[in-house]
């Protein structure tokens, strides 16, 4: 009986071997496909993977996105050779950060920005104004007294932007940020976003503070003009250019030519940027929502997403103190702009946060 089973199983076990030996055999020599050649993708998915990648102000809200690589350097696109380039990581220190202010402010809304954020970026954080000060230049500030005018009239807002560039063009940075007196920056949020683009990139990413192109009259010869419409960033929420593009703004922003340009359209130092980028070179700005103005309702940013945030800021709005809604120890009565508080939010370990 068992031999009789054993004789009707037999060939069984043999066709069994056999067949583990025929796969065994092929996975060893490759003609198999391997499993991991299922990781590999296309040259087609790849493009839709990098078109369905998150746009760079996406990037912004995530920090995790800026960091960088274990030895400093973060890998660029193959070369046709099949090697790999690599490229620096952007670091705090290659982005220029101009601060618009006057006199009159020193005490007041410089004195705020320098206890706060500008405590953390003040090598590279440059303030330009209308009024020498000596106090702060012998705290080693980066002071940079325009001999502009000190009022907000076209012309000095003009003059104090094209000193920025100047100032920029004549740094090894590798970004130029703006920003005014009433803002307060973020420097990790900033850095994440400017790492999220390209390094040789055309860049001129800002906030608009209006909700379609702005309609300029550009003045040409024989006193005649033409309507042009553009987008702007407004100044009032900063904005950045990479340097590439800042260069080719050159034939129109360097020197006096800045406030020619602005003369030109008629229009303030902000909207004069947009104007030479976009109508002049034709490139487009780059629309971020983490920047933020007191034009706006800064009480709809909600508290845990201001690590986010790129730029903050506060003021009067419609008759009323415009500023962002947090908690914390400090009271609205000793901290109304909340710049100390969100602060002391990102930098606990201040040392006169309480």
């Amino acid at each position: 009986m068992r031999k009789r089973w054993i004789r009707r199983r037999l060939p069984v076990f043999i066709v069994t071997f056999f067949i583990v030996l025929y796969v065994d055999f092929h996975l060893r020599t490759g003609s198999l496909p391997k499993l991991g050649a299922a990781s590999h993708r296309s040259p087609g998915a790849a493009r839709r993977a990098f078109q369905q990648a998150p746009s760079p102000a996406g990037d912004a809200q995530n920090p995790a996105t800026g960091s960088s690589i274990d030895d400093g350097r973060r890998s660029g696109p193959p070369t046709p050779g099949g090697a790999r380039v690599t490229r620096e990581t952007l670091k705090q220190e290659d982005v220029f950060i101009a601060v618009k202010t006057t006199g009159r402010f020193h005490g007041t809304r410089l004195a705020l920005l320098l206890e706060t954020w500008i405590s953390r970026t003040k090598a590279h954080t440059f303030i330009f104004t209308d009024t020498e000060d000596q106090d702060l230049s012998s705290k080693g500030y980066n002071l940079v007294v325009t001999g502009c005018e000190s009022d907000h009239s076209q012309q000095a807002l003009s003059c104090k932007m094209s000193a920025e560039y100047d100032g920029f063009m004549a740094s090894d940075k590798r970004w130029f940020c703006h920003v005014d007196d009433d803002n307060y920056v973020n420097p990790e949020a900033l850095l994440s976003l400017l790492s999220a683009f390209p390094p040789e990139s055309d860049i001129y990413v800002g906030k608009p503070s209006l909700d379609k192109p702005i309609t300029a009259h550009e003045l040409l010869e024989g006193n005649k003009t033409r309507e042009v419409r553009f987008w702007f960033a407004t100044g009032g929420a900063g904005f950045c250019l990479s340097r590439p593009l800042a260069e080719k703004m050159a034939p129109w922003a360097s020197g006096s030519r800045f406030e020619q340009t602005s003369a030109t359209i008629r229009l303030p130092d902000d909207c004069t940027v947009g104007f030479i980028v976009e109508k002049r070179l034709g490139i487009s700005m780059v629309h971020c929502p983490l920047f933020h103005s007191h034009l706006e309702n800064l009480l709809l940013i909600r508290q845990r997403s201001i690590a986010h945030q790129v730029t903050l800021s506060y003021g009067m709005f419609e008759n009323k103190m415009n500023s962002i809604e947090v908690k914390g120890i400090f009271s609205k009565e000793d901290d109304p702009s909340r710049f100390k508080t969100v602060h002391c939010l990102l930098y606990p370990f201040t040392s006169w946060c309480p």
